[in-house]
């Protein structure tokens, strides 16, 4: 018999966590699992969301979600933009006992909330919630904070296992949450490594840059993501103008790109605007086909101010992409500083600007972390393996 498993988030916006879900939903193995999932549905999406003019990335955002996992799973609309709404407990709870739900998985703070006391209510064998991003690193007001936080760490007993992206979160649950360290589990976010370079080769590469109306031997710095504060984007366009102002780059006229949408946007361009960088500064807004932007990009740099557990550094890096990022949590899992990019000190574009120069003007070392990056990926961060361990970890805890 199969183990029914409801998987629950919110997915108003289509990030690392969403494709982490999203991956997992799509590799269980289809004899042994059924799959629902309660998330943000076109029906409610495209109906309500545009008319209260919310950001098209928000659409987008949904869309992307279930266009990824509609063949792998039954999709249950459920609209969690009203975050105080308590009938969502009841709302969770009927589709559990209509399906007869034996795990619920639950991702994101605000999500987690609702769907622990869902399943308690209904006595679900197994609950288990992934933390890709504690609730005290959300940007909100304090009144708000201190409610997410209180409904969070209440509602954290009736959680079976939790599961934790990178080892620092594992530490903060243990030891800020007080968590029994035998309830939370360590699996990384993973990525598809390609069995060849398709997203590589010089026709995918060559298209992207024809519609960006950027030239093949021209150097192209991207970040990717949403725009917003935890990305620290302004550091990144204040790196872009030392660049610019740097003779070294006269001559190459790099161009750099900021791919995402985000509420940062209008900012975002007015600072490029000020900084007399707009000329080399293109937005591309949201994008679905990010592999390809990859293929475009000669470095990818991530200026983040917090992370979780990136997803774009991994797929850069499966890629053969070599990173410039900040030096935080979760990142320095990932970037080796060194071999498979360089990691640079938080909040400063001096230090961001040196690296980006660094690999720009070399390109053996570009190649030489690119590959180390690659071979990192293929022996960490391989998805094939993490769904094996995440099916394991259902097959046990369900017994």
């Amino acid at each position: 018999m199969k183990i029914k498993i409801l998987f629950v988030i919110e997915n108003s916006f289509f990030g690392g966590g969403e494709r982490a879900f999203a991956q997992i939903i799509n590799g269980l193995d289809k004899e042994k699992f059924e799959i629902y999932v309660a998330c943000l549905s076109h029906e409610i999406n495209l109906s309500q969301a545009i008319s209260r003019d919310e950001p098209r990335s928000a659409v987008s955002g949904s869309e992307l979600f279930i266009e990824k996992v509609r063949n792998s799973a039954e999709i249950i609309p459920f609209d969690l933009r009203n975050r105080f709404n308590f009938r969502n407990i009841s709302y969770l709870a009927s589709i559990i006992k209509e399906k007869n739900i034996q795990i619920v998985h639950s991702q994101g703070a605000r999500v987690d909330f609702f769907a622990r006391f869902a399943a308690k209510r209904t006595k679900v064998p197994v609950v288990i919630s992934t933390v890709q991003m504690p609730v005290e690193g959300f940007n909100v007001n304090f009144f708000k904070k201190t409610i997410y936080i209180f409904l969070d760490r209440f509602s954290e007993k009736f959680v079976n296992r939790f599961i934790v992206v990178s080892e620092a979160l594992k530490k903060r649950l243990i030891e800020k949450h007080r968590i029994s360290s035998g309830k939370v589990s360590l699996i990384y976010n993973g990525v598809e490594i390609e069995s060849d370079t398709r997203f590589r080769i010089p026709d995918t590469r060559k298209k992207i840059r024809e519609e960006l109306k950027i030239p093949e031997n021209t150097m192209l710095v991207g970040t990717i993501g949403r725009l917003v504060w935890q990305k620290g984007l302004p550091y990144f366009l204040e790196a872009v103008e030392i660049i610019t102002q740097s003779p070294i780059t006269n001559h190459q006229s790099p161009v750099f790109l900021i791919v995402g949408e985000g509420e940062l946007r209008s900012e975002l361009e007015n600072l490029a605007k000020r900084l007399e960088i707009s000329d080399r500064v293109i937005f591309t807004g949201f994008r679905k086909d990010v592999k390809e932007i990859l293929a475009a990009l000669d470095i990818l740099v991530l200026a983040s101010l917090r992370e979780g557990f990136p997803m774009i550094t991994l797929e850069a890096m499966a890629m053969g992409e070599p990173v410039v990022a900040t030096d935080i949590e979760g990142i320095r899992e990932q970037v080796i500083n060194g071999e498979t990019g360089i990691l640079v000190p938080l909040k400063n574009p001096q230090a961001l600007a040196e690296a980006i120069l660094r690999l720009a003007q070399d390109k053996e070392l570009r190649t030489r972390m690119g590959l180390a990056g690659r071979r990192l990926v293929e022996q960490k961060f391989d998805i094939r393996e993490i769904i094996k361990q995440h099916e394991q970890l259902y097959l046990s805890l369900y017994k």
